[in-house]
Parts: structure tokens; C-alpha cells; sequence
């Protein structure tokens, strides 16, 4: 599949997505965040440097060893481009101070294997992140980036209650870092793919 062809792209479902009711598809896809600065997200592209960015954060070990999806460049553009084509997920590339730091997913949660876990509200949204170089891994990037993420998330959908993520249950550190951004731990739960830790930020009045 090219990543140029929309029409193939839409068609390839994720295998992490379930069949929902027509209610839960009604939210549509996972909003246009824009978080403040020194933050900033963009879309991720599905050719040239993006791609490139993507494809080498995530063939990185301290990346691979959890994310599990150090795949080919040619399969990287296929999946960028089925998820910028659909409406469950969106790639985004987050930057700090002007550089690109982070490759992150937002997600309909109530759309993911996640929700047989959770009471999920069609709005929720889930949220994948991988820090790119290893050597911003455990300075805090992560647990900022979180949060200016979720802030976004809630400003950008008002009718989203609550920010998911499910990071791999020995994956200390994205532990440690959605806890510092403000989400609860609910529990340890089994995903088809992973034994998950479940975590959860809810919207404040």
C-alpha cells in the first residue's frame, strides 16, 4: 500500500480497535490538540522526515522494548498514513522548546481493547507516547509532556472526561511519569498484546 492511497489507508483497521455502536463512533476521532508552550504537536506526516523521525525513534531499544513495533520504514508509512486516513487514532510529533521530542498517539478509548476494563465514555481518549532519545528518558520530559498533553486533550474536546493511558506494567518509568502528570492507577489488567497498567486522569470541575 502506498501512503499516498487514502482509500486503502481507511481501510486498514487497527488490531487494537473493537466494533462499537454507532454512538461511540458518533464522537468521531481523537481532537486537534494544541499544547502550551514550550510544547507544540503536530500531525504526524506518513513520508519524508516525519516518517524518518518515527521510524528511527521507534527501532531505538530504549523504545523497542516496549513499544514492540520496530518495523520497516515501509511498514511504519503504512501505518502512519491508515491512522492520519481513519478516525480511531492520530499520530502526532511533540517538540519542546522548537525540537522534536516525542511520538504520541492519541486514541478513542471506548473504540480500544482497553475499554472492556474501564467504564469508558465515548469522548475518553487514550494516549501512546515514546520519548525519541534515550538520554531524555528519566529527566521528567515525560511526565510534562503528559501533561501538557492532557491539559490540550480536555480544552480541545469538552465533552472528553478522561485521559487513558496503558503502558506496559513493567514499564516503570511511563508508570512514574503518568502518575506525575496527574493519572491515577486503577488497576493491572490483561490487554491481548500486554499485561497493562491502567491509568487514568479525570477533568477537574
Amino acid at each position: 500500500m502506498s501512503p499516498s492511497d487514502p482509500a486503502q489507508a481507511a481501510a486498514r483497521r487497527s488490531p487494537r480497535e473493537i466494533t462499537v455502536a454507532a454512538r461511540v463512533l458518533a464522537a468521531g476521532p481523537p481532537p486537534r490538540v494544541r499544547p502550551a508552550p514550550p510544547f507544540a504537536a503536530r500531525p504526524a506526516g506518513d513520508h519524508g522526515a516525519d516518517l524518518d523521525l518515527v521510524h528511527a525513534w521507534m527501532n531505538r531499544p530504549h523504545v523497542a522494548a516496549f513499544y514492540d513495533q520496530a518495523w520497516s520504514r515501509r511498514r511504519w508509512a503504512e501505518e502512519l498514513a491508515a491512522q492520519r486516513a481513519g478516525t480511531f487514532s492520530r499520530p502526532h510529533i511533540v517538540s519542546h522548546e522548537g525540537t522534536d521530542v516525542a511520538y504520541v498517539e492519541l486514541y478513542r478509548a471506548a473504540r480500544d481493547v482497553v475499554a472492556a476494563h474501564y467504564a469508558a465514555d465515548p469522548h475518553d481518549v487514550g494516549v501512546h507516547i515514546a520519548i525519541g532519545a534515550a538520554e531524555r528518558t528519566g529527566t521528567g520530559l515525560g511526565r510534562r509532556v503528559l501533561d501538557a498533553l492532557a491539559t490540550a486533550v480536555f480544552a480541545a474536546d469538552p465533552r472528553c472526561r478522561r485521559v487513558v493511558m496503558e503502558p506496559d506494567a513493567a514499564n516503570t518509568a511511563a508508570r512514574r511519569a503518568a502518575e506525575g502528570a496527574g493519572l491515577r492507577f486503577v488497576a493491572e489488567v490483561d490487554l491481548p498484546h500486554k499485561r497493562a497498567a491502567l491509568l487514568v486522569r479525570t477533568r477537574k470541575e
